[in-house]
C-alpha cells in the first residue's frame, strides 16, 4: 500500500505527469510523426528524471578532479551558485560556502567570494560574507567580487582581486559538476588553480524508487546538460 501511494504521487506530479501526458498524446494521435515525437518526449523526460541516468550524466563532470588531501595556495576562492531575492543562498551555494569555510579553518588562508546579483537583488558574495562573519571569520580575511554574473566574469573579477592581494595560486571551491568549466575559465585568465570540488550529485545506490521520475533529479540532470553546453561554448 505504501509503495502504491508513492507510485501514484510520482505520476500525478511533474515530471511524472508530463511523461503520462506525452504517452497519452502518443496513443490518442493518429499521425505517425506526432506519435513519434510524443513518445520520444515521454522517454526523454522520464530518462532525465531517474537517478541512474542522472548519475551517468554527472560521472564525466564529477570525476574530472579529485578532492585534494592537502591543498596549497595563496587564497580560497568560493564561487556562488545562486541565491534567492530574499537573501537566502540556494543549495549549491550553501554547500560551496561551507566547504570553503572548513578549508579556511584548516589553512587560515584569505577567502575570495565571487558572485554578483540580478537587478535589485543583494549580491550573492555579500550574502555569503554575512554568513561567514556570523560563523566567526575575521572580516579582514574576506574579499568580495559583487560584479560577476557568470563563470567567465568570476574568473576576470577574481583575477583583479588576486593582483591586488598578490595571489597567484588559488584553491578553487565549486560544485564538482561545475569544476571543469570553472578551471578552464580561471586558467584562461592566467591563475594557477588547485580544484577543490564539493557538492557531489551522484548517489550510486539504487532501489526501485530510483527508477521513478522525480523533479529534483530532473533539475540535477538539467544542471549537467547545461554544463556540457557550457563546455561546448568554451571550446570555441
Amino acid at each position: 500500500m505504501f509503495f502504491l501511494k508513492k507510485l501514484v504521487a510520482y505520476f500525478i506530479l511533474p515530471p511524472g505527469l508530463l511523461v503520462i501526458a506525452f504517452v497519452l498524446l502518443g496513443i490518442l494521435t493518429k499521425r505517425k510523426l506526432a506519435k513519434l515525437i510524443a513518445f520520444s518526449f515521454a522517454l526523454f523526460v522520464y530518462l532525465l528524471s531517474i537517478e541512474p541516468i542522472k548519475d551517468v550524466l554527472y560521472k564525466p563532470l564529477e570525476e574530472a578532479y579529485p578532492v585534494p588531501s592537502k591543498p596549497e595556495g595563496d587564497a580560497i576562492v568560493i564561487l556562488g551558485g545562486g541565491a534567492y531575492n530574499t537573501g537566502i543562498l540556494k543549495e549549491d551555494s550553501t554547500k560551496r560556502l561551507l566547504t570553503g569555510f572548513v578549508l579556511h579553518k584548516q589553512t587560515d588562508l584569505p577567502i575570495i567570494l565571487s558572485g554578483g546579483a540580478s537587478i535589485g537583488a543583494l549580491p550573492e558574495a555579500e550574502i555569503m560574507k554575512e554568513l561567514l562573519l556570523t560563523l566567526g571569520v575575521d572580516k579582514g580575511k574576506i574579499h568580495t567580487d559583487v560584479n560577476s554574473k557568470d563563470t567567465e566574469e568570476n574568473a576576470q573579477e577574481v583575477k583583479k582581486l588576486c593582483e591586488r592581494l598578490g595571489c597567484k595560486k588559488i584553491i578553487l571551491v565549486s560544485s564538482a559538476y561545475h569544476m571543469r568549466r570553472a578551471v578552464l575559465a580561471f586558467q584562461k585568465v592566467g591563475l594557477e588553480v588547485v580544484p577543490y570540488p564539493t557538492d557531489f550529485k551522484r548517489d550510486m545506490k539504487y532501489n526501485l524508487y530510483s527508477l521513478l521520475p522525480k523533479m529534483s533529479v530532473f533539475t540535477d540532470s538539467y544542471k549537467a546538460l547545461r554544463e556540457y553546453l557550457g563546455l561546448v561554448w568554451y571550446s570555441f
